[in-house]
């Protein structure tokens, strides 16, 4: 009996739950990062998202859930992808530095470079690439057939032969003060046209 396409994509979603578990497991018992007793700060959402969402480093509300983008920009991107239409089950997030150092900066590079396997693993078709430092990391990746990014604040560029990227400002900088949410906002809002031009298959 033939394979529906159904039967294909739940293969390929057991096999994206089943590698980001074993990733969950590497990075739970990764040594290398000096973060004390406290647990590394995993990604959340959809295994085979369209859209990633990538942010440097977590908050403390972060660090105390051990889920990226939990807290304030969690709830503000949940309303910002309601009013631009898009399903937010299509996204998953999450940060360049998993690990709740005090200093980012601490962060063992191997440790970074986990993104590419998160990246490989998802098979995003867009990343939000947030802030200057997520930015800088992403340009410091060795994720295949990657171009270099230009440093251009809300324009959708070829990451890859099959993956966009969208910069935009970080969301934590941008929810205390108007002309930093405006910022953002305005950046963000491409993202939507990107989602909106998607084939509907």
């Amino acid at each position: 009996m033939p394979v529906t396409d159904d039967e294909i994509r739940e293969k390929y979603l057991e096999r994206a739950i089943r590698e980001l578990n074993s990733l969950t497991r590497s990075l739970q018992s990764c040594a290398y990062c000096p973060r004390g007793n406290l647990m590394p700060v995993l990604g959340s959402g959809h295994p085979q998202a369209d859209i990633m969402l990538l942010k440097y480093s977590p908050l403390s509300s972060e660090i105390e859930e051990g889920v990226a983008f939990y807290g304030r920009s969690g709830g503000a991107l949940m309303k910002s992808l309601k009013r631009l239409s898009i399903d937010p089950l299509a996204v998953y997030g999450t940060l360049c530095v998993k690990c709740p150092v005090g200093d980012p900066s601490l962060a063992d590079p191997a440790c970074i470079a986990r993104v590419v396997e998160e990246i490989a693993i998802v098979q995003p078709k867009i990343v939000v690439v947030m802030g200057e430092e997520a930015f800088s990391i992403v340009g410091q990746l060795d994720i295949p057939l990657a171009r270099e990014l230009r440093p251009v604040i809300g324009q959708v560029q070829q990451l890859t032969p099959t993956i966009d990227a969208l910069y935009v400002p970080n969301i934590d900088d941008s929810l205390d003060e108007q002309d930093a949410k405006r910022a953002f906002w305005d950046a963000f809002r491409a993202l939507g046209d990107w989602y909106a031009a998607q084939p509907p298959y």
